[in-house]
């Protein structure tokens, strides 16, 4: 398999569809588009567009129990609404034009308006009303992401006086006056959500770690590679703080995130100082200026969004269903935690003796890839037990291999192990810290684990420049590099400097 073809993002943990659904059906904002749903009848009337009448939003309101003493709460009940008209759960009918192209909307039912009123249309519960209670999980989430969309799309455009303010004298709205591009600010929003994405699963999968919302925005407006940012770029961090800090507020409802938002009082007190004011000190609460984590439904929303934009977003028991060749081959990229996981899925109601085999069999081969299948494959060796054995005990000949299964034989007693030759010592630690540098690169712990590699062999760079292995160059030259051992290091560069001059 070639490196196009692995997974640009780390796999994510997701929780079942059952479990998902539940979530979505308790998201505030969801659940009020349901309730509006199920309130929706002859009575209920509807403008051009399928938004409530102004005169229904208090009686909605009351009906989603908000206070009617909030002055939110009219807003709220129109949100609700239209994600319920925006999903299916309720249908409407708009008002007909009349001959001149007017709207003419019905009085009661089907009525003419009266002179001066404002025409309107009907509304009812939809078909799709049904799927909350009568349908499968899958069916509830498809309603929930019809509704993210909605929030998606409301939470990219600017606030509302800030669109009256670029209204033209023509009724326009003047986008160069607003300083706001509907396409880029969707696409700024999605890219906002992908490294939140991105930093969620990088950590463990899914863990519930709240990122600072000052990480998202300098994701976005920081330049890569940039050292100290200027007074100009920190001053676009904050203003990009500020527009999350709104954006998420309208996201939480949904169920996508939890989120904290940015301390008014720092706000404030950044505009005072200017853009150096929102700089957070080392011994500052770095909450206060807004953090912000996925939720479970959350992480299931943006890898659908993520796959149907062709995003490689994989999930942890894809391959539970794959050959152990493909399981190796793409865990060698995965971070550790992930492959862990993958492999215990893998195995799970397998004939342990048999897929032992067929691992073993798969971590064969010299090409690039191998070291890292090898380190898979010996993860997943550490969860056999006694009945993997004779599986292991069969490759202990193969050159490859025989030193894999001579450390599984000894960690779990096994007598009567012969002992290897110094040939496949030799390789099986030029496979292990092969393996090690792909995986996770010149870490602080790959010196000490080569100090331990070669403690107990006299005169291990003599021999270990000859190994037939294709990495054999790169370890030496990376033990030069890295050993803790000065003249050690010295000895590692000679012997790398041997293994070039023998390739043809």
């Amino acid at each position: 398999m070639s490196a196009e073809s692995h997974p640009t993002l780390p796999p994510v943990r997701l929780h079942s569809d059952a479990e998902l659904a539940r979530d979505a059906l308790g998201a505030p904002l969801f659940a009020r588009a349901v309730r509006l749903a199920r309130w929706a009848g002859p009575g209920t009337r509807v403008g051009v567009g399928g938004e409530l009448a102004a005169e229904q939003l208090p009686g909605a309101a009351a009906h989603l129990g908000l206070d009617a003493d909030d002055e939110d709460a009219p807003g709220c009940a129109s949100q609700a609404w239209r994600v319920a008209v925006d999903t299916g759960l309720v249908d409407v009918t708009e008002p007909e034009e009349d001959a001149n192209g007017d709207a003419g909307g019905a009085g009661g039912a089907g009525g003419e308006a009266g002179a001066g009123e404002e025409p309107y249309g009907t509304a009812a519960p939809g078909e799709d009303l049904a799927l909350v209670t009568g349908g499968a999980p899958g069916d509830v989430l498809a309603l929930w992401r019809a509704a993210l969309e909605t929030v998606l799309a409301d939470a990219a455009v600017p606030d509302l006086e800030d669109l009256v303010d670029a209204l033209d004298a023509g009724g326009e709205i003047d986008f160069d006056r607003l300083d706001w591009n509907p396409g880029r600010e969707a696409d700024v929003l999605d890219a906002v959500l992908a490294n939140l994405y991105l930093l969620t699963v990088s950590a463990t999968g899914g863990a519930d770690r709240p990122i600072p919302l000052p990480v998202l925005a300098a994701s976005v407006v920081v330049p890569d590679g940039m050292g100290e940012p200027s007074d100009a770029v920190l001053e676009q961090v904050s203003d990009a703080m500020m527009r999350l800090d709104d954006q998420f507020r309208q996201l939480e409802p949904i169920g996508l995130v939890e989120f904290r938002p940015v301390d008014e009082e720092l706000m404030a007190q950044a505009d005072e100082d200017g853009p150096r004011g929102g700089r957070e000190d080392d011994d500052e609460d770095v909450s206060r200026y807004g953090m912000v984590r996925l939720t479970p439904l959350g992480l299931y929303g943006i890898r659908a969004r993520m796959l149907e934009a062709g995003v490689e977003a994989p999930a942890v028991g894809e391959l539970a269903g794959k050959g152990a060749d493909a399981l190796l081959d793409f865990v060698a990229s995965y971070p550790e935690h992930a492959a862990q996981a993958e492999i215990e899925q893998w195995m799970a109601g397998r004939d342990l003796p048999a897929a032992v085999a067929e691992l073993l069999a798969a971590a064969r081969g010299d090409d690039e890839g191998g070291p890292l299948r090898r380190l898979r494959c010996q993860q997943a060796l550490a969860l056999a037990g006694p009945e993997a054995e004779q599986a292991v005990r069969s490759v202990l000949d193969d050159a490859e291999l025989g030193g894999l299964a001579r450390v599984w034989l000894a960690e779990h007693g096994v007598a009567d192990v012969p002992p290897p030759a110094p040939e496949m010592v030799f390789w099986l630690t030029v496979d292990t810290i092969a393996a090690q540098l792909a995986a996770d690169g010149e870490t602080e712990e790959l010196p000490l684990l080569m100090e331990t590699l070669t403690a107990h062999h006299a005169g291990f760079f003599d021999q270990v420049w000859r190994v037939e292995h294709p990495s054999t160059v790169q370890v030496l030259e990376a033990m030069g590099r890295l050993h803790p051992d000065r003249k050690t290091a010295k000895e590692a560069r000679k012997a790398a400097f041997k293994a070039r001059s023998r390739r043809p």
